[in-house]
């Protein structure tokens, strides 16, 4: 008799909500119990516990009620194994509908070792759903510069603290600047530090791939208490579903699920959470709760720092002025630089040859091709200043001492040799200086070249930059 009704109250539930969430949230119901008037139904997790409780729990009881007025409570438990209704009630803690005021509520009974709910993902099951770690992106491995300090400061907090009071952590910038570094090693350090933290890291792109594959074998709750039930989640390139509602809908119930229960979150993208186009306001402020940390572009002085440290851990010897001329050639992003100086460093071991500025541009023809463009007399001063060191506007004051001097001779110069502009004109970039003063740097610097290897190799290389 209480099957064929539950049956019946099944059936309207349907008509009412539809196939997709009968399917979704009502079809995984199983009848426990019957008793004292007091009906209990099971759920596999404590997740679809808590969400029928919430939105279906009040019209299960009043569809019941219309079917047998004996019935005075409904109660949903976790425990999906269907048994007799005649059978004791034996379940987790119970998700109770209230009664009306005038029936008390059914007792709840304890959890009892036969039915438990779903466990969280063992740090096996973490490691096969998420995306494989860099050993390489380590903290040690991150080269800490002006642009990236903040970024790296707030990683590091997440990684050694078990609690932080901003969440999520939310990294953006450009392209190779570092987002995916820092994240592999907040990973890396947990593991090592605090084994028992189960940490996921994967990519929005894996993220929405996985969300899908859930709906089409319509085995959403897997998906939701997988992701749910980690202590740290981090999610790569968010603006991937920028303008896919389904999964940013998925995707804010994970992040408000997690916050909710005290887990941490990292996030990165190429922009910062207000300027993500596609994305829906409510999760947009979301992204925005926590604390938002930007990667600038590097700076020559960072990226010489990054060079150095990588040619240290690949064992090269590699000259300075060629670190010099790669810090100051290619500037776009990191994993450009550090595959430059791969190609360079493999090319070096494999036809037995030195590393040398002309084979330095000679197997990166194509990159520095990039660069290939006229060539500016305010580019010159600001790479010749640069070099030594000097303010830009040392190039056309009237300071006369060497420090300043010599730099701007060799700026001359180089003016002379890379640009179609005449004396005069070059002496008026350099403040209103007269075409002699041009003529006699040029003249000094190529004199110095003569007499001074170190002079000569410096002049070469700041061609060399600037002529790619």
């Amino acid at each position: 008799m209480i099957d064929v009704e539950w049956d019946r109250i099944k059936g309207r539930l349907r008509d009412e909500v539809g196939d997709a969430a009968y399917r979704s949230w009502l079809r995984p119901i199983t009848l426990q119990d019957v008793r004292d008037g007091a009906v209990r139904l099971g759920l596999p997790t404590r997740f679809m516990r808590d969400w029928v409780a919430t939105h279906y729990g009040e019209r299960i009881k009043s569809l019941w009620g219309a079917e047998n007025p004996a019935i005075r409570a409904v109660e949903i438990v976790v425990g999906n194994a269907a048994r007799p209704v005649s059978a004791p009630a034996v379940s987790a803690p119970a998700a109770t509908v209230p009664a009306s005021p005038a029936v008390a509520a059914a007792p709840v009974i304890e959890e009892s070792p036969a039915i438990r709910p779903a466990a969280p993902c063992t740090p096996a099951e973490v490691d096969e759903l998420g995306a494989q770690l860099d050993t390489r992106y380590t903290f040690k491995n991150f080269v800490v510069g002006k642009p990236n300090e903040f970024a790296y400061a707030a990683a590091r907090r997440v990684a050694e603290a078990d609690a932080v009071s901003f969440n999520p952590l939310f990294l953006y910038g450009g392209v190779g600047l570092g987002k995916t570094h820092l994240m592999h090693a907040i990973a890396w350090h947990i593991r090592e530090h605090n084994p028992s933290r189960r940490v996921l890291y994967l990519s929005a792109e894996k993220f929405m791939y996985r969300f899908i594959r859930a709906l089409r074998s319509q085995d959403t709750m897997s998906f939701k208490e997988q992701f749910r039930s980690v202590d740290v989640l981090m999610v790569d390139d968010v603006q991937f579903i920028a303008g896919k509602d389904a999964t940013q809908e998925e995707f804010f119930h994970t992040f408000n699920a997690l916050v909710d229960q005290g887990r941490q979150i990292v996030i990165s993208a190429d922009k910062s959470p207000s300027d993500l186009e596609g994305m829906e306001d409510r999760l947009r402020s979301r992204l925005n709760s926590g604390l938002v940390a930007d990667i600038h572009a590097t700076t020559y002085e960072l990226r010489l720092g990054i060079l150095h440290s990588k040619a240290e851990q690949m064992g090269a010897a590699v000259p300075q002025k060629v670190m010099e001329f790669l810090a100051h050639k290619i500037a776009s992003n990191v994993r450009e630089l550090e595959g430059a100086l791969n190609r360079v460093v493999a090319h070096a071991q494999l036809v037995g040859r030195a590393i040398t500025l002309e084979s330095t541009q000679e197997v990166l023809h194509d990159l520095l091709k990039a660069s290939d463009r006229r060539i500016t007399i305010e580019e010159i001063q600001k790479r010749v200043a640069e070099h030594f060191n000097i303010k830009l506007a040392e190039m056309s004051s009237a300071r006369r001492s060497r420090q300043v001097a010599r730099p701007r001779q060799i700026a001359m110069y180089l003016a002379k040799q890379l640009t179609s502009r005449s004396l005069p004109e070059i002496g008026r970039k350099f403040g209103g200086r007269d075409h002699t003063t041009v003529m006699h740097a040029v003249k000094k610097v190529e004199e110095l070249k003569g007499a001074d290897q170190n002079f000569s190799e410096d002049v070469e290389l700041l061609r060399r930059m600037l002529q790619g």
